[in-house]
């Protein structure tokens, strides 16, 4: 391969897009990432110049290729690599959804973290004490609708 080339996995997983190599060509395999609004296979060849999307839910970040490395370099050297050219809606997205609460688990799903269990059981305090005293079945005025009913 040529010095001014690069399979993209490799080159995500070398400027510290993304942890590993293989949730990298994972994510390409997904879907994840694309040059030109076109995903693009782990295999992908990128060359200096290209930008490239990638989505890490709920931002697309794009990233301009400065340099075609195979090899991880350090936190520091990544400018060097890579030149971040994401638009600044895609900030607003970032800032709106740490706003709002939670970023990973959907609604209902999962268990609640430590903090909804807190927050619930100060909730649950709060609840007055005669709701769990209110006698349903005593109810006497179903009775006076089926005799009203009835006298027709």
């Amino acid at each position: 391969m040529d010095k001014n080339e690069a399979r993209i996995d490799k080159w995500l997983w070398a400027a510290r897009i993304f942890k590993t190599r293989t949730i990298a060509a994972a994510a390409c395999k997904k879907g994840q990432v694309s040059m030109k609004g076109v995903t693009v296979k782990p295999s992908r060849v990128i060359h200096v110049g290209d930008i490239i999307d990638v989505r890490k839910p709920p931002v697309t970040w794009s990233f301009r290729v400065l340099q075609t490395i195979e090899r991880r370099v350090g936190a520091k050297l990544v400018p060097e690599v890579l030149e971040n050219v994401t638009p600044p809606e895609q900030y607003e997205l970032l800032e709106l959804s740490h706003i709002s609460g939670f970023v990973g688990r959907a609604k209902g799903t999962g268990r609640p973290t430590k903090k909804d269990r807190r927050s619930l059981d100060t909730f649950t305090e709060d609840v007055p004490e005669f709701f769990g005293d209110f006698a349903w079945e005593d109810d006497d005025d179903e009775d006076e609708y089926e005799e009203e009913g009835t006298e027709d």
